[in-house]
């Protein structure tokens, strides 16, 4: 399923958060990693160059109508900065729509929406010289961690990255010849440690789930919590709630442990992809929202027994308002709160200090209280 980012400031050179604009990009090539997955390359043109220009661990939000409905979705960047081209990786979900249609009818020379690259699970070691960074992923959680992987280690000679990966099988492991080809371009810097929950390995301790008993030896056989500066931790949120716990037990430090979802593993967060209708009946409590998008003041009403999301108040009048995920993982639809008070369902994506200046996902947040206006701004 699509990776949906978490994290703090930019690798080196800063990743401060701008709000993402759709492009018509063109598919350069789509090719297989595994049975279920592939890797989508886009054609960036010269006068697109800037809007598209990233830092490892940032994600792609794509746009397509399939079946007549308008879909959007998040997934990582998975190749490191490279003029002319961006790719990510899609592996195919039981049931996922999106991911089918780009693993089963996505191919090179169609044209899709790929908004401007987003997301915060970067890096913010200013210098990477003697740093040890650690990446622990499960499945297509190896997505972002490619690109971070070769940032760190092409920017010193003295930087290790370190990767535990899980899998079920060597036939389900995304990028293995890359993996291979990093390690024998890094020999002595690139450390990988793949466990496999279905596949017998030479080392009983690379066979079988990676579970809390299996973290927690190699954490004190392989990867010493001590040694290393900073952790990404992406894949399912089981798995990353499982090592941040672990790490936190162990005294690593949260500001040094940056996570990133596949998803919330709550089947009933927020999914929709279109803002839902609603009627005003005659007589019926209401709430205002005023919001600002790309200079422009809009207002809409929402009825009080509705709750409605601001995100979907606001895309009933304003279907360019940013969001891919609408399940508070992604942080794409973040606006600042102006005036009002509001309560978020879920954040899985902004920062303290973010939350401290204000700052909502609008696809979890409502009125709180006996709120009846509320003022946001997504320029800001």
């Amino acid at each position: 399923m699509a990776a949906i980012n978490l994290g703090s400031t930019g690798l080196g050179m800063g990743a401060a958060r701008r709000r993402g604009q759709f492009h018509a990009l063109e598919v350069a090539d789509v090719r297989p990693l595994t049975a279920e997955s592939v890797e989508v390359t886009f054609a960036v043109p010269d006068e697109l160059e800037d809007a598209f220009g990233y830092v490892a661990g940032q994600h792609l939000a794509l746009r397509a109508t399939i079946d007549g409905q308008e879909m959007r979705r998040s997934y990582s960047i998975c190749r490191p900065p490279s003029p002319g081209a961006i790719s990510v990786a899609i592996k195919r979900d039981l049931g996922g729509r999106f991911s089918t249609w780009a693993n089963t009818e996505l191919q090179a020379g169609d044209r899709i929406d790929v908004m401007s690259p987003q997301g915060t699970f970067t890096s913010a070691l200013d210098d990477v010289d003697g740093a040890h960074v650690v990446g622990i992923a499960a499945g297509s959680g190896i997505t972002p961690m490619m690109a971070l992987a070769h940032e760190v280690l092409s920017r010193s000679d003295t930087s290790t990255f370190s990767l535990l990966f899980s899998n079920r099988s060597t036939l389900d492991v995304m990028f293995i010849e890359e993996l291979a080809d990093l390690k024998d371009r890094y020999p002595a810097r690139l450390a990988l440690h793949h466990v496999l929950s279905r596949e017998q390995r030479a080392s009983p301790l690379m066979s079988g789930r990676l579970d809390q008993e299996r973290l927690e030896t190699i954490l004190a056989q392989l990867i010493r919590p001590e040694s290393v500066d900073e952790w990404f931790l992406c894949g399912p949120f089981e798995l990353v709630q499982l090592c941040r716990d672990v790490l936190g037990a162990k005294g690593v430090d949260p500001a040094h442990v940056r996570f990133e979802l596949f998803t919330t593993g709550k089947p009933d967060a927020a999914g929709g992809d279109r803002g839902r209708p609603v009627q005003v009946a005659a007589g019926e409590g209401t709430w205002t929202l005023d919001f600002t998008l790309d200079g422009q003041s809009s207002q809409v009403e929402s009825p009080t027994s509705a709750r409605e999301s601001i995100l979907n108040a606001a895309l009933r009048v304003r279907p360019d308002v940013p969001f891919a995920c609408a399940g508070g993982v992604c942080g794409t639809c973040r606006a600042k709160v102006v005036s009002g008070s509001v309560s978020m369902t879920e954040n899985y994506a902004l920062e303290p200090d973010e939350l401290e200046r204000g700052y909502v996902l609008t696809c979890q947040s409502h009125p709180k209280g006996d709120t009846t206006r509320v003022v946001v701004d997504y320029d800001i």
